[in-house]
């Protein structure tokens, strides 16, 4: 094709009506037309080398992955009509538009080789909505859908109340499961400086009678002979281990309680740069009562920068996912901390030797109430907690698990935040 060719292909793209995208192998974008900058209200230099889901979010969901598996592994074109709602990407800032009037959507993905012979993928986004209404029958529908919008809206409201509740009802749920745990921590070495302090009690009051035995002894081997009955030189090296075990006890409940502090970050509730490594010690610090009969801890750490996230609600994830993997080892295994950077991107893992988790499930292990654990061991909220936490963070969260050989739950987040309106996700 030759510069005329071009030009021609160029301006043709830039004056239909049909959103283009155009992706490289890992799903960044390296164009788009007018189109999409209309519809969308942001510009090409926005979304740029930008993974699609970082810049349309709404576009990550499983739907699309089965659109790449179709085009990238089959060579085949990926349809989607405008009855598959929600929609992969929404263009909401479409003009000349009555109210009310719903924009349908269809969706086209294809594979295509550039002229380095380079796997690309072609993103076709077209409005359907004219040709819906010139069928009488569908005209009728899309009044009736459209009529419905504002109670589906009341709904949707009322949805993420409830939700919001059931997600506070599993955080109150696990600082009760925390506290149970926490407090056998405690528990333990408080007990054993309780009883050195009673023992040490018993040799004062018998190092007093050496003492006061001093002023009205009539000899010397008399006040020998009393340090002998009292066993004054055992007293004396016990004191010396009581004194230590005692000092050990309360450094451990100390770390348990700077490890409280570092896990709930009470007073924070906004966006901050963090050790992650340190607030996975810490949270395994404070559950620890739940993995040390379990479990054996092995930590594969990689070099990570301070990441800009919520600490506390990170820890909550964490914290579920290590309580979890405990739940899932029926005697006694293995749970792996792994981490790593890929390029703004870092991720933590979590795997365990536990059951697994059956194929038919994976799908499904986010839902709110949905549990594998038997009746009484969980809400079933933990995950769909989790999830909704990285969301807030513009992270996901993977699995892989094969039933009788363990999971390990990767999550991802990004090192900074992006700005507001271009959330996102790493690319595929």
């Amino acid at each position: 094709m030759d510069g005329r060719q071009r030009y021609l292909a160029s301006a043709l793209v830039e004056h239909i009506g049909i959103g283009v995208i155009i992706l490289d192998s890992k799903l960044r974008i390296q164009y788009w037309n007018a189109f999409i900058s209309q519809c969308s209200g942001k510009q090409l230099e926005q979304g740029i080398n930008q993974a699609l889901t970082s810049v349309f979010p709404e576009a990550n969901t499983p739907h699309l992955d089965q659109m790449v598996t179709q085009a990238r592994d089959h060579g085949q074109h990926a349809y989607t009509q405008w009855r598959d709602n929600p929609y992969l990407i929404k263009l909401p800032y479409k003009p000349a538009r009555e109210p009310g009037v719903l924009m349908l959507q269809s969706t086209l993905l294809f594979p295509f080789r550039d002229m380095d012979e380079q796997l690309c993928f072609g993103l076709l986004l077209y409005d359907t909505t004219e040709f819906a209404r010139t069928n009488k029958q569908l005209d009728a529908a899309l009044e009736a859908l459209s009529g419905k919008q504002i109670e589906q809206e009341r709904l949707i409201k009322k949805l993420e109340k409830a939700n919001a509740q059931l997600l506070q009802s599993e955080k109150l749920a696990a600082i009760g499961q925390l506290a149970a745990g926490v407090a056998h921590e405690i528990n333990n070495p408080i007990g054993y400086v309780f009883s050195n302090l009673k023992t040490l009690a018993g040799y004062v009051q018998d190092l007093l009678r050496i003492s006061d035995a001093v002023d009205g002894a009539t000899s010397l081997d008399e006040l020998r002979q009393l340090k002998r009955s009292l066993e004054y030189d055992y007293i004396r090296s016990d004191i010396e281990a009581l004194i230590t075990e005692s000092e050990d006890g309360i450094d451990r409940v100390k770390k348990i309680i700077t490890a409280l502090k570092d896990f709930s970050h009470i007073e924070e509730d906004e966006f901050q740069f963090a050790d992650l490594h340190r607030g996975l010690d810490t949270t395994l610090n404070v559950v620890n009562n739940e993995l040390k009969y379990k479990a054996d801890i092995v930590k594969e750490y990689g070099e990570l920068p301070q990441v800009e996230c919520i600490p506390s609600q990170i820890n909550q994830v964490l914290m579920n996912l290590l309580v979890n993997a405990a739940h899932a080892i029926e005697q006694f295994g293995r749970i792996t901390l792994r981490s790593q950077q890929e390029g703004d991107w870092i991720w933590l893992e979590v795997e365990d030797t536990g059951k697994g988790i059956e194929p038919h499930l994976l799908n499904r292990i986010y839902e709110p109430f949905f549990t594998t654990k038997p009746v009484g061991k969980g809400t079933g909220l933990g995950l769909s907690l989790s999830y909704n936490i990285l969301q807030k963070h513009n992270g996901r969260i993977e699995v892989s698990s094969e039933p009788g050989q363990g999971t390990r739950f990767r999550i991802w987040l990004p090192i900074r935040q992006p700005e507001a309106g271009s959330s996102g996700n790493p690319s595929l």
